[in-house]
């Protein structure tokens, strides 16, 4: 963005706009106030890069002549969307854009396609290991069986988004670390009949450490999504997945539906 389009766009005012308490002016009605104020701050701030500062409290409510909590509403509005953030110290700012995450059996490189994105990783480790008791019990093996360890990193146009570890049998699949890795381990499994039917998700809470945070390109210390999977072909068991999201990049959009008995 250059010009008076960059950085400077959200204080390019153009004098006064009043709006008084008996409703007369360009805002009429006490409950019009914070959306004069929201629509201006969406028009001035959503089409700037992310990073640019958006407009202060008390420069908002000079020149709409409004009080701060009327305007503080209307921020809070942008906030909830993800369209603007606070952030603690500095101020509020335009948001970098956020990428829903679907609770689906569908493969990152699908989700990133369906949103327009080019999907691309990058391999980190590739190898053998012993399995332990969480990866065994989940893949229904011995504890100590031999499994291939896979980590990549996931990135969306260049982006970081995602640190995913891949775990599967090598008794299952004993040629996986001696052929080319996949660009895809779903269109892997699909070419093998073996595409998976159900799974299991699990998603909690996280802050990022030095190495994570590293690759991911965020401050060590961030919040992360951490989602961990297990998917079948029918009744056997795939893979294990576990993949570190970074949370200023994702929202988790999770469909649900009323149980039939109760409607």
């Amino acid at each position: 963005m250059s010009g008076e389009s960059g950085s400077r766009a959200c204080h390019r005012y153009r004098g006064p706009v009043m709006v008084n308490e008996q409703g007369s002016g360009q805002g009429s009605g006490r409950g019009r106030k914070h959306v004069l104020v929201r629509e201006y701050v969406r028009s001035q701030v959503v089409a700037a890069e992310p990073g640019t500062p958006a407009p202060s409290e008390r420069e908002l409510a000079e020149r709409f002549g409004v009080a701060r909590m009327t305007v503080r509403h209307a921020l809070d509005a942008l906030v909830a969307q993800g369209l603007i953030e606070r952030i603690p110290g500095k101020g509020t700012f335009v948001s970098k854009p956020v990428i829903d995450l679907q609770m689906r059996l569908s493969s990152y490189a699908e989700e990133m396609e369906r949103r327009g994105k080019k999907p691309q990783s990058r391999t980190l480790l590739a190898r053998a290991e012993t399995a332990g008791p969480g990866v065994a019990r989940a893949l229904g093996l011995d504890e100590g069986a031999t499994i291939a360890h896979w980590q990549r990193l996931r990135l969306a146009d260049g982006v970081p988004m995602a640190i995913q570890h891949t775990y599967l049998s090598l008794d299952q699949f004993p040629s996986f670390l001696d052929e080319p890795l996949p660009e895809s381990f779903y269109y892997w499994l699909a070419d093998r009949n073996l595409t998976p039917t159900t799974g299991e998700d699990s998603v909690t809470a996280g802050i990022a450490d030095e190495e994570e945070a590293d690759l991911l390109e965020i401050e060590e210390g961030s919040a992360v999504l951490q989602i961990s999977r297990r998917s079948f072909c029918y009744d056997v068991a795939i893979e294990v997945t576990r993949s570190i999201y970074r949370a200023d990049r994702y929202t988790l959009w999770v469909p649900v539906q009323r149980p039939e008995h109760l409607r």
